[in-house]
């Protein structure tokens, strides 16, 4: 302890508050709160036994500082805020760093849109929620938007009105009143915005009566179709609803958390109990080193809370939180009402703080399942595939080859790239073959070999890591050709395989007969993966190219469509399907197009509609 750290704690206060560990760099590793700052922050420094992180902690302080709050819960709150904020290196943190999510309207707007947040800020909006699954709020918004034709885009709206813009599709489908056209007012649409803003606080009776008298008089019309769908929105208004109220119902609400570590990973596993029922459950991960479980329990707690949780009216532990009253304090304000923390030790609420704790222990154990299983689909069968072509280091960048062509046209290739046994479809590449190769397969081969490495020769980024294994999608005659290959450009000493599809032969340079593994064998399977994945990668792009050519071909036809409009009406529909099917004033929308080529366009897709025109003229 330097002579500065020393005469600062003797100036410490007899108040609660917050203190902040330094270390030599300048950075926090610590954020603790205090009922009494000089007798919590002396004790680090006295000559007493110690956990080892702790231990560990004090070596690294070379400075301190605190803030005095008026209590010990507005010390807890800003403990908590800093924590989340710092994510100090020695505190116990929450590895799931997420907050349940809320549906936000902002009324001061004159046509909002309601929108996911994470996070509830003091702006004026009103906010819905929380949700404690996505599905829940997934089933809201489906609702939102199937009952209620408000605006779900980011448009502009005011410019939109502006420029005269046509409604989209959403106001052909009735499921949007087009605020954009300038044919809603403000106050309309607002009184709209009150119906869902009712609906998603639960008050669904109004809702639901007009839809019952909807459906009534449609199957009175023997528009059955209709009052089906119209009955299918009233049970999903219902069954929201009820999920709604769960969340705020007057009886049983709780939740209930159970710590569960073992050697290598910690987790709190959480199930929420609202109206009698378990309606959701979670296993969170949790970083925490030679603590008390009463200490990683309430750090847990003020995080979980801090995060923007529901606090519910009670509090269901396995193992009591350190500093209960505090924390029960400092729920029960954020709460606005008293919150209970208990841990059971008989009952029906032990049962529950078991059946946690048991599915933590679950948890834990999928988890290293996951990661065993993932080890050996990546890095595993990375090592056995070494073992197996006798490589002796584990090759960092995988690139495997594949051509695709239909009946020698058109013929194109791709580059497929996996990074320690995983895809990475940022560094794939696809070429289109330039030669008249004629479906001659070899010449395809050796030219997107040339071109990737003279790109990489020439210091072309895209191109510049080398592969530390090289794998042709074929047998000798393909690897003898990437073997040429690489031997032209000085990089025979990249090693490289081929990969015979008919009976998954594994072909060596250097071996005169091919490998033939196991179908059970991890290196046949991560060969099979990525070999697959350059067949997948190359047949795509050639439809894309054929899908193109075609669109292409049949606009050539049409007059008056020249190549900048062929090229305008790609980017904006993509398919001729796509095109045949729209409108005249959605053609005009593609960039260069105005209405004479739309229409053009339109009636060379559309000729019945003309021979129609052309009968009512005659």
């Amino acid at each position: 302890m330097n002579d500065i750290m020393a005469e600062k704690l003797k100036l410490l206060p007899d108040e609660p508050g917050v203190y902040k560990m330094y270390d030599g760099s300048g950075e926090i590793i610590y954020v603790g709160k205090a009922v009494n700052l000089k007798n919590r922050v002396r004790q680090y420094f006295q000559h007493t036994p110690k956990p080892p992180k702790v231990e560990a902690m004090v070596s690294h302080i070379e400075d301190f500082q605190y803030i005095i709050t008026s209590n010990e819960t507005e010390a807890l709150t800003l403990e908590s805020n800093l924590i989340k904020a710092l994510m100090p290196r020695y505190n116990i943190l929450l590895k799931d760093d997420k907050h349940f999510p809320y549906v936000r309207l902002d009324t001061k707007q004159d046509f909002p849109r309601f929108e996911v947040v994470r996070k509830v800020k003091k702006d004026g909006a009103k906010y819905f929620g929380p949700y404690l699954s996505a599905i829940s709020l997934k089933d809201a918004l489906t609702a939102i938007r199937d009952i209620f034709p408000v605006r779900h885009c980011k448009k502009d709206i005011h410019k939109a009105i502006a420029r005269s813009e046509r409604p989209c599709l959403m106001y052909h489908l009735g499921k949007c009143c087009a605020p954009c056209s300038g044919k809603v007012s403000r106050e309309e649409y607002h009184r709209l915005l009150e119906s869902v803003s009712k609906f998603l606080e639960g008050h669904t009776g109004l809702i639901t009566e007009l839809i019952t008298e909807q459906m009534q008089a449609a199957s009175e019309n023997m528009e059955y179709e209709k009052a089906a769908q119209l009955r299918d929105r009233i049970k999903a208004i219902n069954s929201l609803a009820e999920k709604q109220q769960a969340i705020s119902v007057t009886g049983s609400e709780r939740d209930i958390f159970a710590f569960v570590k073992d050697q290598e990973d910690s987790v709190v596993f959480a199930l929420f109990e609202r109206g009698g029922k378990i309606i959701w459950a979670e296993s969170m991960s949790i970083a925490c080193g030679g603590e008390t479980t009463g200490e990683i329990m309430a750090s847990f707690l003020k995080q979980h809370y801090a995060d923007g949780a529901p606090v519910p009216k009670e509090i269901v532990v396995r193992d009591m939180p350190e500093d209960k009253e505090a924390l029960s304090e400092w729920l029960s304000e954020n709460r606005g009402s008293k919150v209970e923390i208990t841990c059971p030790q008989r009952g029906e609420k032990k049962k529950l703080a078991d059946m946690a704790y048991k599915n933590g222990v679950e948890a834990i154990q999928k988890a290293r399942e996951l990661e065993h299983r993932s080890w050996e689909r990546g890095e595993g069968a990375m090592l056995r595939l070494c073992e197996v072509i006798g490589l002796d280091e584990m090759p960092e960048r995988m690139e495997c080859y594949d051509n695709s062509h239909i009946r020698g046209r058109d013929t194109v290739s791709g580059m497929v790239v996996f990074i320690n046994g995983k895809s990475a479809p940022k560094e794939y590449r696809r070429f289109r073959i330039k030669e008249e190769v004629n479906g001659d397969d070899y010449m395809a081969m050796r030219e997107v070999l040339m071109r990737r490495f003279q790109r990489a020769k020439e210091g072309d980024e895209k191109f510049t890591r080398l592969p530390d294994l090289l794998v042709v999608d074929g047998g000798r005659g393909q690897l003898n050709v990437a073997l040429e290959v690489l031997e032209e450009f000085g990089l025979s000493h990249i090693p490289a395989i081929g990969l015979a599809e008919q009976n998954e032969d594994i072909i060596l340079p250097d071996k005169e007969e091919p490998i033939r593994l196991s179908r059970r064998d991890p290196a046949l399977h991560i060969l099979e993966r990525i070999r697959d994945e350059a067949h997948r990668f190359a047949i795509t792009y050639h439809r894309s190219l054929r899908a193109k050519k075609a669109l292409m071909s049949e606009l050539d036809s049409i007059d008056g469509i020249g190549p900048k409009r062929k090229r305008a009406l790609f980017d904006a529909f993509v398919t001729s399907e796509n095109i045949r099917n729209a409108s005249i004033e959605e053609l005009c929308g593609a960039k260069g197009m105005n209405r004479a080529a739309a229409e053009k366009v339109f009636r060379h897709f559309h000729p019945e509609g003309q021979q129609k025109e052309e009968g009512k003229k005659g």
